[in-house]
């Protein structure tokens, strides 16, 4: 079964510059372990809140604002989808990811639906160093 691993950070204050490029190459070696093992399936951190746009229809009217759609105390700012045979083991590779020891890593089943194309996901989407 596929599950999105979806990492949650507090923006302001979860990381400085070096701790995050640290937690980049922790995250890295974290994928190339789940390659090996076959539950890896993508990954790849998100550029801040501040970049996001969100798109809402109401009315028939596209509304566009800037930001996230809601205000929390912390940003999504990252995922994991990888293949687990249950919810036991999404729990165990979730603990894993470097991100859930300074914020939250949601565990989200994929609810997998015919007609979609095959995935065009790249092989890493984790920044080079």
């Amino acid at each position: 079964m596929k599950y999105m691993l979806l990492v949650y950070l507090d923006e302001e204050n979860a990381l400085t510059g070096p701790e995050r490029d640290h937690c980049y190459v922790e995250s890295a070696e974290l994928c190339q372990d789940l390659a090996a093992s076959g539950h890896y399936l993508a990954a790849s951190p998100l550029h801040p809140t501040s970049t996001a746009t969100s798109v809402r229809i109401r009315e028939s009217q596209r509304l566009v604002t800037d930001g996230p759609f809601a205000e929390t105390r912390e940003q999504l700012g990252g995922y994991f989808l990888i293949d687990a045979k249950d919810l036991d083991e999404a729990i165990s590779i979730a603990a894993r990811i470097p991100g859930a020891r300074f914020g939250t890593v949601e565990i989200r089943p994929v609810l997998e639906i015919t007609g979609l194309p095959q995935s065009g996901l790249p092989q890493s989407g984790l920044p080079q160093s």
